[in-house]
């Protein structure tokens, strides 16, 4: 029964009584929960009893950041359960071994994430912290109201109590193995027909390919893209063999970040996280965020710097709300590409990863697909999927745009390398279509 209670609280909650007139009114609020949060939790973290010793908690917008390696590092003393990094680890790698997900550690669910970096990341979240979880993503997905029946195909690299918990008798919820093959995903979904469709968008496409083709025959009334970059070209294609926009979550192992409005506008969860901005550029438009879960209390997320490129919208969204809106998420810092400058000796021209998207896909409508591997200082690899038979035609034409930007942008040209067959994107793995091996020494 308090579970139930609980979703059920969090999910009107959500979907209808925390409204906010203003910013203004909603910073306000916001500044009132964390420090009720930092009041509560600091005296059960070792570490951040230390880490923030002698500040004022009123001043807690410039306290000192972590990131994921310090969070890892400190994770033994960071949480206020004692539970170690070691038993947590074996858990959640003999989870993810066996399949069984249902074991818990004490009482506390404890999960795995890999990211797109590849660096292993721990959460722990206690039975409350999953209701609460389940409440708020409920509110923001659900197609309709919580009582109607929905189906749900929830698509991830691997299943979670977490995940489980939005079970209910009227939500049927089916997990997906993203490392079984397309064909069993294709003979499930059939027989189970989904309203709500849940997946990287990596699957998606492949589906909506499928769906194309007549091997996929499902009508989900909403279909969401989780875990990955959507892209605008896969965005575009899904959207249009399903004929229904496309909404995506912005979720990591730090919180339920960001969700899409009904007007396909990306909306970061300010209601249930306070998010700052550290500015990437000088017209203050792309930008890291720093996170304060003020919910959380089993691992507190306090002034958490993530790797991830936002880029701010800068006109108000048709929706009305005021919560902060996203044009898109470019990547990770890790995909930023760096250049030596053409001119100034040991200058280093900072290459985001929409530039280069940009690049390619204005060249052709034909391109399906791309990936961009900036392998050295002097060498980029690029791999296209064209429609048609002239791949050739269209390779040069990206190479004079890529070259174009670089002349542009007064980079050195790197030499530009074209494979001739797309990689394959290793199943359970993330796709990433821009990315950089070697970095400038700063």
């Amino acid at each position: 029964m308090k579970r139930t209670l609980t979703i059920l609280k969090h999910y009107l909650q959500t979907k209808y009584f925390r409204q906010f007139n203003s910013r203004e009114q909603l910073l306000t609020w916001q500044n009132q929960q964390v420090q009720k949060f930092f009041n509560k939790v600091l005296q059960k973290s070792p570490f951040y009893q230390q880490y923030y010793q002698g500040l004022e908690i009123s001043d807690w917008q410039n306290f000192p950041m972590i990131d994921k390696a310090k969070m890892m590092e400190n994770f033994d003393q960071l949480n206020t359960v004692k539970i170690s990094a070691s038993e947590a680890f074996e858990i959640a790698l003999k989870a993810e071994q066996t399949q069984n997900f249902s074991s818990d550690l004490r009482g506390y669910t404890v999960g795995l994430s890999t990211g797109t970096s590849g660096n292993r990341g721990l959460f722990l979240v206690s039975p409350q912290e999953q209701w609460i979880w389940a409440g708020t993503i409920l509110a923001k997905l659900l197609p309709n109201f919580i009582l109607y029946p929905e189906k749900i195909a929830f698509f991830l690299r691997a299943n979670s109590r977490l995940y489980e918990t939005v079970k209910s008798q009227r939500l049927q919820f089916q997990f997906f193995d993203l490392l079984d093959p397309i064909t069993h995903h294709i003979d499930r979904l059939n027989h189970y027909q989904p309203t709500l469709l849940v997946a990287p968008a990596s699957l998606l496409r492949l589906l909506a390919e499928s769906q194309a083709q007549g091997t996929l025959k499902i009508s989900p009334k909403k279909i969401v893209s989780v875990a990955e970059v959507l892209d605008a070209l896969d965005a575009d294609y899904i959207s249009s063999v399903f004929n229904q926009i496309i909404y995506q979550v912005y979720q990591c192992t730090e919180g339920f970040l960001g969700y899409t409005c009904e007007y396909g506008t990306l909306h970061l969860n300010e209601d249930i996280v306070a998010i700052q901005k550290d500015y990437l550029d000088d017209n203050q438009s792309r930008f890291m965020a720093i996170i304060t879960d003020f919910r959380r209390t089993t691992q507190p997320i306090i002034r958490y710097k993530l790797n991830d490129i936002l880029v701010e919208r800068k006109t108000p969204c048709q929706c009305g709300s005021i919560l902060m809106a996203i044009e898109r998420i470019e990547g990770r810092q890790d995909d930023i590409f760096y250049l030596p400058h053409q001119c100034i000796k040991d200058e280093w021209v900072t290459m985001f990863p929409d530039f280069i998207r940009r690049a390619i896909v204005m060249v052709s409508t034909d391109i399906e697909d791309y990936q961009v591997m900036q392998l050295s200082f002097n060498r980029i690899e690029v791999a296209l999927k064209v429609r048609n038979s002239e791949k050739d035609v269209i390779q040069e034409e990206v190479k004079k745009s890529l070259r174009s930007l670089f002349e542009r942008l007064h980079c050195e040209m790197p030499e530009i390398i074209f494979l001739d067959e797309f990689p394959a994107i290793p199943r359970g793995q993330k796709r990433r279509r821009v990315w950089q091996l070697q970095k400038p020494g700063f």
